[in-house]
């Protein structure tokens, strides 16, 4: 197939493709959609070879958010069940990372619910940085406290922080149609605050909302303008009790070509498999696993996941392995570049383009995740719960309760993680 081999010649040379063959990705047919995956499994191995980075949720605060994401099930005026707490003290998010790093995580994300963080939150969080690699040698953190002031990035990267996420979700030309309360511009900003204290940006999209193929081009490849280090792909938990618990628009095979078009426009970067996959991917999860390089352990923010072993076995039985503390992800061209810019982690500084030709500046949920706010999916918690017997495809507009499983364990509870 000529465009596939386009494609892989470009992702091979950190070509950006254009935007006509980014949408013919999503245009492919399932009887194409093996040839797909095989394409985009040969650039993410050129880069990122069989590893698999492991990331892991701590919802620092959760619930009572002012904004009104739409897709959010902590969003102002959500029915959703979900858990409610105030902020986790330093030594319990210590706690619930441990759980995630003894699981094999190498990157601990640190979420809290709001329109963005007081200076105080920033030195409450700070003291939540210091506790957890205190206790954990090596180990990335990731804050995600949503709209940054100026100088908070600065003091974030300060505290030990190597990384800041916040997601553009969407496509600028439909953004407020998924939220009111701040812009797009709001988001880009922000990313720039990260990139501009020397974090390693990361930023995503969410997907399932609704949106055109030319939206997730659109937001695509502001990811690569960007230049975010990481790139967490999410599918919408439609929680009931949100605007979008209807929005059931995702197949499996759709999925697989999202993530494949997100691969080949970025290739060099982390793309990580984030909120959503269980209920969408379902059985295929093993196949996404040859065009991302990083995926959530266990639970997210507001949602169970499947249980942290069962991940751990799923990347062993597909062959695959667990990227170890010492491996640094991104490729040296760089993280290399990051390490002269003075900032990043393990994972990448920021500085590099996601490819030859990418340009600068664009964006990222209020209390986003790089885990996906699918309905602002988690953190790694006890044995997964059990997920009902799914057929292949939902009717479009129907509620599907029966696929989410409302958090609760881990954070915040009283009940052990799953990891």
């Amino acid at each position: 197939m000529d465009l596939l081999n386009t494609l892989v010649d470009k992702g091979l040379r950190r070509e950006l493709p254009t935007r006509e063959e980014a949408l013919a990705v999503l245009a492919t047919s399932d009887d194409e959609l093996l040839d797909v995956v095989a394409a985009a499994g040969k650039v993410r191995r050129q880069w990122f070879g069989r590893r698999v980075k492991l990331n892991y949720l701590v919802n620092l605060k959760s619930g009572l958010c002012p904004e009104d994401c739409s897709y959010c099930s902590q969003r102002l005026g959500s029915k959703a069940e979900i858990l409610k707490y105030t902020w986790l003290k330093p030594e319990e998010a210590s706690q619930a990372a441990a759980a995630g790093v003894a699981g094999g995580a190498k990157r601990v994300c640190l979420v809290a619910s709001g329109r963005g963080p007081t200076d105080r939150d920033v030195e409450r969080v700070g003291k939540t940085i210091e506790a957890i690699k205190e206790q954990n040698e090596g180990i990335e953190v990731c804050a995600c406290l949503g709209l940054l002031s100026d100088g908070q990035a600065e003091k974030l990267r300060e505290a030990g922080a190597d990384a800041y996420n916040h997601n553009l979700n969407t496509s600028e030309a439909t953004y407020g149609q998924i939220t009111k309360t701040h812009t797009y511009a709001d988001r880009v900003d922000t990313v720039e605050k990260a990139h501009a204290a020397g974090l390693s940006a990361c930023s995503g999209l969410i997907a399932g909302m609704g949106e055109t193929d030319e939206d997730l081009v659109d937001v695509v490849f502001s990811l690569r303008e960007l230049d975010a280090d990481s790139v967490p792909v999410n599918f919408l938990i439609p929680f009931e009790g949100t605007p979008l618990a209807k929005e059931w628009n995702l197949t499996p095979q759709r999925c697989l070509r999202i993530l494949a078009m997100a691969r080949f426009v970025c290739p060099d970067v982390e793309v990580r498999l984030a909120g959503g996959r269980e209920v969408h991917l379902r059985s295929l999860q093993p196949l996404a696993l040859n065009i991302v390089n990083s995926i959530f352990l266990g639970d997210y923010l507001t949602s169970e996941g499947q249980a942290g072993q069962a991940d751990l076995d799923m990347i062993a039985d597909a062959g695959f392995e667990v990227e170890g503390a010492g491996t640094t992800t991104l490729p040296a061209h760089r993280s290399d570049a990051a390490a002269a810019a003075g900032g990043g982690c393990g994972s990448g500084g920021g500085a590099s383009l996601c490819g030859s030709g990418a340009g600068a500046a664009s964006d990222a949920d209020a209390a986003g995740c790089g885990s996906a706010c699918g309905g602002c999916s988690g953190h790694a918690h006890a044995e997964a719960a059990p997920v009902a017997a799914q057929p292949a495809q939902a009717e479009p507009g129907a509620l599907r309760s029966d696929l989410v499983a409302v958090r609760r364990r881990g954070a915040g509870t009283d009940i052990a993680p799953n990891a």
